[in-house]
């Protein structure tokens, strides 16, 4: 009996062994392991314990002191992307094992950020993360790397922009091209020996002096892979369409030249892509139109146009420029929405009461006659003071606006205001004023009309036009341990932030939103909330937006800059004609690819705005500011300064009035001796201690 004891024992611990196998470094407790062997009764669970610990002591799988099992070694080598911090350390990030494998700094050779590699698991003495030294560079991220040379003695070395570049890069005296000392260039590694601490690289452009504008600008186009320029043979077909608009085509479409039509946009803008139109119906009774420049009527699927604006996703929107998506004949001439010209749009045509509540709608191609393009200053001014040209129609629409608004957050939507700068510059492209973006009525009565659009749109395609898809704007819920951390930050502020639920966590945002506008509470709580989300992200299988507490949402209202919303308009005015077969199978691959172009997007422009930061605190040299710890890491403690936005780190290893440790657990640092504490939110004096432009660094100190 003993012995049919035994060999049930090795039974179950193989199948134990074999569930961990199915997803190495997944860890699994025993009720898990227990389900998956379809083991439910208290003895069979009993029996499952036991294999467990069985298994552990043999070493033939890892316990964590949580309780939960893996097995650490399924194959010898894992294939994935590596990710360095700014320690050296590096993980491998690979859908085949959870959590990500640490790679401590002298196992990483010869990978670079973001490389594909293969890494070999090693045994850790880690407990919380599995470990592995990399054995093979599968394949290079880049081969050419934008960052400062420093010659000396007649050979150079090359110092990256990038922060997670973990090494510096040997240039010889004969591939040095002629740089100067502390110039910027671009270089192109060539090769890594084995026993060489240094990559070697050989210089194929020179940028300019590190810390000069334009240098800096065109590292960091190069860094993000930005062309601000576009190919000949693009350029000749854009000039190549008319600039009349065909009589026919205005004969297809619903003609709102007549009716009273509108922009609203920044004073500085050059092209204008969204315009709103209004009309009286009756009694409390509206048509407001949304209509959007018709960039799929100009660029066509599969031109030349096409491909490169598919190539680029995105307009991006550096300190002093644009980088557009599309070449400026359809930006800024055929698809502006400029006054007193017919233009072609794409238009959501809304019949509504007072409240906001929908009584129609229409979807289609329009032409529309803009009557009179007003800056949000303009428009603003009007809104204030009751008067001015058109101000009844502005006044009707802001309080419309605001109906909609009131009820996006009775539906759950989140109430966030967040504070962007921007730069004043001198002839030269220096800082010389930081000025905080305010947003006012104006602005937010065009927004509104814009998100129900885009609603409105994806609603649409939702309920009638399924299986087809347009490029959905997912935005998930936040994690539970972001939205704790976030708690417990609110909770330092007077603020019980209600994690049970996500409706729950919604309402107490919003009501502490309320509660701290315009107060200092307000510059610290809500970009920290803002952190506490997950980010948005284009896909064709979901559509709720969390944030905008939208069951259904898509991007539609911006062709011109986003190519998402050209693929709305293309797909959309083939359901609603149903002229051409609508072939969706590269859609989704076109989600991803617009998803990663945005997100080098928002990295490029936080760069020139963190280049410029870097800029114009240089000033400051030895000056004290008031700021906001706006982070906490292993390295320093970030802060934020309030009166101009500009961040900074206080480096550990500059504290030395005392032994600082960090907690990861609770985010925070405190000094072992003395017991002060630093953590997120704290009001802090700072003095700003140095600074580096070209590597877009700034350091303090506490006073």
């Amino acid at each position: 009996m003993a012995g049919g004891n035994d060999k049930h024992m090795d039974w179950v611990e193989a199948q134990i062994i074999e569930v961990l196998k199915e997803r190495p470094g997944k860890r699994m407790n025993y009720k898990q392991i227990s389900s998956r062997l379809g083991f439910f009764s208290k003895s069979d669970r009993e029996i499952t314990d036991k294999a467990l610990k069985g298994l552990s002591s043999k070493k033939a799988i890892t316990e964590q002191p949580t309780g939960s099992f893996f097995v650490q070694e399924v194959s010898q080598f894992l294939e994935g992307k590596i990710e360095f911090n700014k320690r050296g350390a590096g993980y491998l990030l690979t859908p085949e094992f959870e959590p990500d494998i640490h790679i401590p700094p002298g196992s990483t050779w010869p990978a670079l950020n973001w490389d594909i590699v293969q890494v070999e698991m090693v045994s850790t003495r880690r407990k919380d993360k599995p470990e592995g030294r990399v054995v093979n560079v599968v394949r290079r991220a880049k081969e050419e790397y934008v960052g400062v040379v420093q010659v000396s003695d007649g050979f150079g070395f090359f110092v990256p922009d990038d922060t997670r570049g973990h090494t510096d890069f040997f240039i010889p005296k004969d591939k040095l091209r002629g740089v100067k000392n502390n110039y910027k260039a671009i270089v192109k590694l060539t090769d890594w020996p084995r026993m060489a601490k240094n990559p070697n690289a050989e210089v194929i452009n020179v940028l300019g002096k590190a810390g000069e504008h334009a240098t800096e600008i065109h590292a960091i186009l190069f860094e993000f892979g930005l062309n601000p320029e576009f190919p000949r043979a693009v350029m000749g077909e854009a000039d190549k369409i008319p600039m009349i608009i065909p009589e026919a085509e205005i004969a297809s479409r619903k003609d709102f030249r007549q009716t009273l039509t509108i922009t609203i946009d920044p004073a500085d803008a050059k092209d204008f892509d969204d315009a709103i139109s209004f009309k009286v119906l009756g009694e409390n009774k509206f048509e407001i139109g949304v209509h959007i420049a018709d960039v799929s009527h100009f660029v066509t699927e599969g031109s030349l146009l096409d491909n490169e604006a598919y190539a680029r996703a995105t307009s991006v929107y550096l300190v002093d420029r644009v980088v557009p998506m599309l070449p400026e004949k359809i930006s800024n001439q055929l698809c502006s929405l400029v006054p007193n010209e017919d233009r072609l749009c794409f238009a959501a045509v809304f019949e509504l009461d007072g409240n906001g509540k929908i009584l129609k709608e229409w979807f289609g191609k329009t032409v529309i006659h803009s009557h009179r393009r007003f800056s949000y200053e303009e428009a603003q001014e009007i809104l204030e003071v009751g008067e001015g040209e058109l101000a009844t129609e502005l006044i009707t629409l802001n309080k419309i606006a605001k109906n909609l608004k009131e009820e996006r957050y009775k539906q759950g939507a989140i109430s966030f205001e967040t504070e962007e700068v921007k730069f004043k510059l001198d002839k030269l492209g220096r800082p010389i004023e930081v000025i905080k973006k305010v947003r006012k009525d104006a602005h937010k009565l065009v927004e509104e009309f814009m998100l129900l659009a885009n609603k409105r749109v994806a609603t649409l395609v939702n309920v009638k036009y399924k299986p087809y898809s347009i490029p959905y704007r997912l935005h998930e819920p936040p994690v539970p341990s972001k939205m704790n951390e976030f708690a417990a930050t609110a909770s330092r502020f007077g603020f019980k932030i209600n994690t049970e639920s996500q409706d729950e966590y919604i309402k107490s945002i919003n009501a502490m939103t309320a509660e701290i506008e315009g107060t200092q509470a307000s510059t610290i709580l809500q970009p920290l909330a803002i952190r506490s989300m997950e980010k948005a992200f284009y896909t064709t299988k979901k559509s709720g937006h969390f944030g905008l507490g939208f069951d259904y949402y898509a991007h539609f209202t911006s062709p011109i800059r986003r190519y998402p919303d050209l693929l709305a308009h293309r797909f959309l005015f083939q359901m609603l004609t149903k002229v051409s077969p609508i072939n969706q199978e590269s859609l989704e691959a076109a989600c991803k690819w617009s998803s990663e172009r945005e997100q080098k997007a928002v990295e490029a422009e936080r760069a020139s705005i963190k280049y410029k930061q870097t800029e114009y605190i240089s000033q400051f040299i030895g000056d004290a500011f008031d700021g906001i710890v706006t982070g906490i890491t292993e390295w320093g403690i970030y802060v934020e300064i309030i009166e101009n936005k500009c961040e900074g780190m206080i480096r550990l290893k500059d504290m030395t009035d005392d032994i600082y440790e960090y907690f990861e657990q609770g985010r925070y640092v405190l000094g072992m001796r003395k017991g002060i504490k630093h953590q997120i939110g704290d009001i802090a004096k700072i003095r700003v201690k140095r600074t580096n432009i070209p590597k877009r660094l700034v350091d303090f100190e506490f006073v």
